[in-house]
């Protein structure tokens, strides 16, 4: 209650544009930030277009569908990216246009649907649905550092994935709210170790 006065202006937001959600989430799939980041970045400066209008030199479309389908393997590997993430990205641009066709379906409907491509689970598609789908009630199930920093801004420790979805239940329609509202007010559970370490043999 207090994380929602004090962000009182948030909303959770839809793009309806399910590839552009879909493809750098696949990325950053069991990976840290950084490293999705630079990959995605790379792979969309290199094979996206210049961004159209009076805009600054150097801003970037993201590749369309079949740009994405047409990248060789090795630029994937290029950019860091490993095989089993490609080759999901790969399927699902075989399948683009029913993919997109989320943006229509309802929040249960279009989960399915994105869960039917091979190497999308819960978690790459509780993601798209937050971003594309405008789902306020898809926390991102699977996530490495979610049910330990839910768990501990909500009932004050941390929690797996079972309890975490037990804990949120009185929630119902509403658990991606809960999920960002306590990422927006900074609740994380307390860190005593060291930070994965980002691989050093990626290309800069």
């Amino acid at each position: 209650a207090r994380l929602k006065r004090a962000f009182p202006g948030w909303r959770v937001p839809r793009s309806r544009c399910v590839v552009d959600i879909l493809v750098p989430t696949v990325i950053a799939q069991k990976v840290t930030g950084a490293e999705a980041f630079a990959g995605y970045r790379r792979l969309a400066r290199r094979f996206g277009s210049p961004a159209p209008g009076p805009v600054p030199a150097g801003l970037t479309v993201p590749p369309t569908a079949r740009a994405w389908a047409a990248i060789p393997s090795w630029e994937w590997l290029r950019a860091g990216v490993d095989a089993a993430r490609s080759d999901t990205v790969m399927r699902a641009m075989r399948v683009a246009g029913r993919l997109e066709e989320c943006a229509t379906l309802t929040h249960q409907s279009a989960s399915a649907r994105l869960c039917a491509v091979p190497g999308i689970g819960v978690w790459t598609a509780a993601e798209v649905a937050q971003r594309a789908l405008g789902d306020p009630n898809s926390p991102s199930f699977g996530d490495y550092h979610l049910a330990k920093n839910l768990g501990w801004a909500l009932v004050g420790r941390r929690l797996d994935d079972g309890a975490l979805a037990e804990v949120l239940a009185p929630y119902a329609g509403h658990r991606y709210r809960v999920q960002r509202l306590a990422e927006l007010g900074g609740l994380t559970a307390p860190r005593h170790g060291p930070r994965r370490s980002v691989p050093t043999h990626l290309p800069r």
